[in-house]
Parts: structure tokens; sequence; C-alpha cells
């Protein structure tokens, strides 16, 4: 073996002084969110940060899954994502259909079927594949040192924003009551029902996958094993898949919700707009909510996601590879901009992103849920097709082994 060949599959060092901020930031937030708001809410800030790594380390976006597979019939992302809800439903369904987990009340994501749903789904879609990712691939690429993904959250908040203006015009078109699996088919009803469609993408993306290339493609070989691989990453997407649900199951407990990320992002955009002076209070997306009166740190999202940023952060540092750019070529960078306007504008539509709609939705039992998926998906084809205009040849698809 040659002497690059050795030195390629050693590790970089893990960065000391990024860890020991990230740690002191985890340390000083607790002990803030725990004194000043509740106990609760520090507990929650450790959610998102364990959120944060799980992400970064199993490298688990929505976006490329979905283009590998739209592209090149590669859908180990997508197999990835069927056993996260198979595990999320075993977990909710039974809870919410009790309402309480370990004593506490609980209520599921459950939105109305309409207009705004498909639309919002759809716009949301493409701007995955214009803006580089998802709601949670946002933060924790942002967190672990991306900067165009850091242009494409600046202005997913402000498409977020907008569309609290516009929301109640959306709201008002054609769409059906929100309607729970759980409560119309029963626990075991609905459990039987979504396991059976959640195998059936699996075995269909297994099939595609043969038919295109003859075998499934196994992941690669990790460079480190053990504990090691624990801290450092990468890590296997079942690992992925399995720790998310399970912290998803954990938010529910906690916060007598699911996981959500994108409201969050709204009210950031509309605090900003009330600080410049522009008022957005009388908008009806924001009369009677005492959101904008409140500190950010008593919104369990807004302290969920500054988490998910922190543990990104502690993860890229742990595996050696932050490592941020300042340079953005011209058209990615468009990219980011319309890419992040579609994905706050879209979000707020839809009811949420692919984390508050479509696997919170799912795992909630919402049949808007399964809508977001479809159009969604569907979205995220036409951005495929856009793709080339904004990226060179190497940035279009993820290679087929990923």
């Amino acid at each position: 073996m040659s002497a690059t060949a050795a030195t390629a599959t050693v590790p970089p060092r893990p960065q000391r002084s990024i860890i020991w901020f990230t740690a002191a930031v985890f340390i000083i937030g607790v002990l803030y969110l725990g004194n000043s708001i509740s106990l609760n809410q520090a507990a929650l800030f450790l959610v998102g940060g364990a959120l944060g790594v799980v992400l970064y380390h199993a490298a688990f976006g929505f976006t490329a899954a979905w283009r590998v597979f739209i592209t090149d019939r590669r859908g180990a992302g997508l197999r990835a994502q069927m056993i996260m809800l198979a595990v999320a439903v075993v977990l909710f369904f039974p809870a919410l259909g009790s309402g309480t987990l370990f004593g506490s009340s609980v209520s599921g994501f459950v939105s109305p079927v309409g207009v705004s749903v498909i639309v919002g789904s759809f716009l949301f879609g493409i701007g995955m594949q214009l803006g580089g990712g998802c709601a949670s691939g946002t933060l924790f690429t942002a967190g672990g040192g991306n900067s165009r993904m850091v242009v494409t959250l600046i202005f997913f908040i402000l498409g977020s924003v907008l569309a609290t203006h516009h929301t109640h015009w959306w709201f008002d078109l054609p769409a059906l009551e929100p309607i729970s699996m759980v409560h119309t088919l029963g626990v075991p009803g609905a459990l039987t029902l979504n396991l059976a469609l959640f195998a059936g993408i699996y075995l269909l993306t297994v099939r595609l996958e043969k038919r295109r290339h003859g075998t499934v493609a196994q992941e690669p070989t990790a460079a480190t094993q053990g504990w090691r691989r624990l801290m450092r990453g990468p890590w296997p997407l079942v690992w992925g898949a399995v720790a998310l649900a399970v912290l998803n199951f954990i938010t529910l407990w906690l916060a007598g919700r699911p996981w959500g990320i994108t409201g969050a992002f709204a009210l950031w955009g509309a605090k900003i707009f009330e600080a410049v002076g522009i008022s957005v209070s009388h908008w009806p997306y924001w009369q009677g909510s005492a959101a904008l009166e409140r500190s950010v740190f008593a919104d369990v999202t807004s302290v969920m996601n500054f988490g998910v940023v922190a543990g990104a952060l502690v993860a890229a540092a742990l595996a050696g590879r932050f490592a941020p750019s300042p340079r953005i070529p011209l058209r990615p960078l468009l990219a980011a901009v319309i890419g992040g306007l579609m994905l706050g504008y879209g979000a707020r539509l839809a009811f949420g992103c692919n984390i508050g709609a479509y696997f919170s939705g799912v795992a909630s039992g919402s049949v808007h849920g399964w809508v977001w998926l479809i159009f969604g998906f569907i979205g995220n084809a036409v951005g495929v097709r856009l793709r080339p205009w904004f990226f060179s040849a190497g940035q279009r698809t993820v290679p087929s082994g990923a």
C-alpha cells in the first residue's frame, strides 16, 4: 500500500477547541434554561443537541436520499426513512391513542388536507433540491460548517415569515378536515396500514434498484469502529433512523407534541421584522399569539433548533471536519437564495416541513403527512431537473454508492 493510500484512511483529528467551546455552550444553555424557563426546556435543548449529532454522524439527509433515488434509483436513504417511520409509529401510536405518555398529556401533528398542503409541499420539494437541504438538513449542515447552507437558512427564515402574511388566504382554500388514522382506524388498524405502506415502499426501492443496477449497494466500510465510530462517525443509516425515531418519541414525551423545526423560523423572522420596524403583529397568522412577546428561549422549537446546530457543530469537530469556506460560486449562491425562500414559504403553507409534516405528521397518524410525502417527492423530481442550471456536473448528483 502506498503512503498516500495509507494516510487517506486515517480520519482527521478531533478539533478540541471547538469541542470545548460547544461543551461550554451546552453547559451554559442547560443552566440558563433550567433556571430561567424550566427543566423540561433544558432537557429539550439537550434532545436537540442529540438530534444534531445523529443527523451529522449518520449524514441523515432527506434531500440527497431523494435525489439519488430519482436520478440513480439507489434507495438506501429512502429505505432508512421507512425504518425510521416504522419505529416511530410503533412508539407513537399507542401513546397518541391513549392521549398520555408516562403520565403526561400528548397529542400529534394532525393538520387539514387541502390545496395549501399540496402546493406547499410541492414548493418545499423544489426548494430542497435548489437550497441543498431540507429543514433538518439545513440546520445540521449549517452547524457543521457549510457556508452555502447558512445562506439557505437565512432565506429559509425570510420565506417563512413572508408566508405568514398570506397563510390566511391559503388556508381558506378547499381542504378536508384533519384526519387521524389513529382515531379513525384505532391503534391496531393504523399500525397495520402504516407498516404495510412502509414495507411496500421499502420493497419497491429494492426492486427498482436491482432492476437498474442488478444489486443493492452496500454502505462503505468505515475507517473507525466500535466506540470510536459512535463518537466520531460515520454511522450506518440504520443507526440514524432508529435514533431519530427514539429522540422524536422523547420529544413527544417532554414537549407534549412531536419534533418540529420551521415554526421557529417564522418566529425568528417575525421578531427580526419587528426589530427593524416592520410590524407583523396585525397579520392574521400572529394575532392572538403570545410568541412575539416572549423570549425565543421560551419557544420549544427554537430551543431544539439551537440544540441541533450546536450538536452538529460538536459532531463535526469530533469528526475533525469543521472547515467552513466563505467562497460560494454565484449560481450555487443564487440557488441557495431561491431554494431557501421556497423552503420557508412552502413549509408554512404545508403545516410543516420534512420533519414537522412528513416525519412527525406520519408518526402522528395524520393523512396530511402522507399527502406531504407524495407532493414533496414530486417537487423534488422537478427540483432535480432544475439543478443542472445552478450546479456544475460534479455537484448535480450524489455518487451511486453514497
